[in-house]
């Protein structure tokens, strides 16, 4: 059983006999568990006992308790309590506000705030288009969701949802920058949605649209993007399709194949599937087929959703039919952005030679990476424990840095392109390999080269 080393990581009291070999049997009962060892700490020390803090990783949550049990069969143990890591994380929450500005005396309070602040509030009114220069507003990102997608957990809700706005925000902190504020609501209706964003716009520079379900994201979307004088990104759409783009393009090179001239199968219809293949159109791509729960997408099925239909409309131009199997004889490129377990990896036998595998189901991938290496020359997943991680934290912090910037009111294709194309470059053609496509989300030149491609965009 393979550990991963913090979403599961647990941390145990433990009051245990004065004998240092106990601790040494709860290491081992720990190993045999199947649990990792990451830290062991005498917490208190007396001649009737000792308290221990024994921190490890575990598979997931129902090891982590097996883990507990069998520490408990050990002689001479008592576990007092057990932590989970990720947990005390959370509490209190993971971002806050800081001032930017000293506020010791009357002279930075008569500045900061009154009488002074409405000197600057006069010369607003007098010239709006300095508000991004005197205030938060050119620095910050509203984070918005509706709770109906989050991540592959579903219709959660706003306050289940919050925890993953906040750790988005912590992350346009870390990697941009950016100021960006967690707005989680409570309605699920189209038109209160966009109604929401518009009245609260004044106060960001961008939107970021976060975990809203398929399809009412993409109208969400475009009548934002329609209304509002900010950019508006739905990174599940967006983001997405900028970093799959980006490691195809690497992936493609490693195997010596051009984007124009090989088969690429999508599995997954909703947002982020559809705007990967939007993008990839963009890019040149030739062939792309689409399939979803039903089969493969065709333009001239008539039992189609609005949605489908479009998507299918730009798609599979050769009019194959059938399911996930059929598709994938002869492809090149397996994308998935849909359900876990649904790929067999001998499936990935009957592609073309040297093909590519992308199964970037969250938190479950459509099939095992080690598995489908057996068969794939390139394989990338959305996990961190294997190589190739598709992580959208490789492109929205860059982007909005760049969109701040620049003072860019939309987001154009033309960006997403080269978004795409600077992550890609970031790995140099000594470092290129079947293993290393895509950069780490700790390179320090990606949020640095994604904002430049922005700014260089036509904004």
């Amino acid at each position: 059983m393979s550990a991963t080393p913090s979403s599961y990581s647990i941390t145990m009291r433990l009051h245990t006999a004065p004998d240092h070999g106990v601790v040494g049997a709860v290491a081992t009962a720990i190993a045999a568990a199947g649990g990792i060892v990451t830290a062991i700490d005498v917490a208190d020390s007396s001649h009737e006992r000792l308290v221990v803090d024994v921190t490890c990783s575990a598979a997931d949550a129902d090891h982590a308790e097996l883990v507990v049990a069998a520490v408990k069969e050990v002689e001479g143990v008592e576990v007092y309590k057990v932590s989970d890591r990720t947990f005390l994380l959370h509490i209190g929450g993971k971002i806050e506000v800081t001032s930017k500005v000293p506020l010791r005396t009357r002279d930075d309070l008569s500045m900061a705030y009154t009488p002074g602040v409405g000197r600057v509030s006069l010369a607003l009114a007098k010239n709006p288009e300095d508000v991004s220069r005197l205030t938060i507003k050119g620095n910050s990102v509203a984070v918005v969701t509706d709770g109906s997608a989050v991540l592959g957990l579903g219709n959660i809700g706003p306050g289940a949802a919050l925890p993953v706005m906040e750790g988005k925000a912590a992350l346009f902190k870390r990697f941009g920058g950016i100021d960006a504020w967690p707005i989680c609501l409570d309605t699920q209706d189209t038109d209160e949605i966009v109604r929401t964003v518009e009245l609260i716009a004044p106060g960001f520079g961008g939107i970021n649209l976060e975990d809203i379900a398929a399809p009412r994201c993409f109208e969400v979307e475009r009548r934002l993007r329609e209304s509002l004088d900010i950019p508006v990104f739905h990174d599940d759409q967006h983001g997405t399709a900028i970093v799959v783009l980006a490691a195809l393009t690497n992936a493609l090179r490693c195997v010596d194949k051009k984007l124009a001239d090989v088969r690429i199968v999508v599995s997954g219809g909703g947002a982020a599937g559809s705007a990967i293949v939007t993008l990839l159109l963009a890019a040149g791509a030739g062939d792309v087929v689409v399939t979803d729960i039903h089969g493969i997408l065709s333009g001239d099925d008539a039992s189609l959703s609005p949605a489908m239909a479009e998507l299918a409309s730009r798609t599979n131009a050769n009019r194959l039919r059938g399911g996930l199997h059929e598709a994938m004889r002869g492809s090149d490129v397996f994308i998935g952005v849909s359900a876990p377990g649904i790929l067999p990896a001998e499936w990935i036998g009957d592609m073309a030679e040297n093909a590519v595998v992308f199964a970037l189901a969250n938190p479950d991938p459509e099939v095992d990476p080690a598995d489908a290496e057996r068969y794939a020359a390139v394989v990338a997943s959305g996990r961190s424990d294997f190589p190739n991680q598709i992580n959208n934290v490789l492109a929205f912090p860059g982007v909005f840095r760049g969109l701040l910037d620049a003072r860019a009111k939309e987001i154009t294709t033309e960006m997403l392109l080269k978004a795409a194309y600077a992550i890609a470059h970031v790995v140099n053609d000594e470092e290129l390999n079947a293993n290393f496509i895509i950069p780490t989300v700790f390179h320090p030149d990606v949020p640095k080269a994604v904002a430049a491609a922005i700014r260089g965009a036509d904004t």
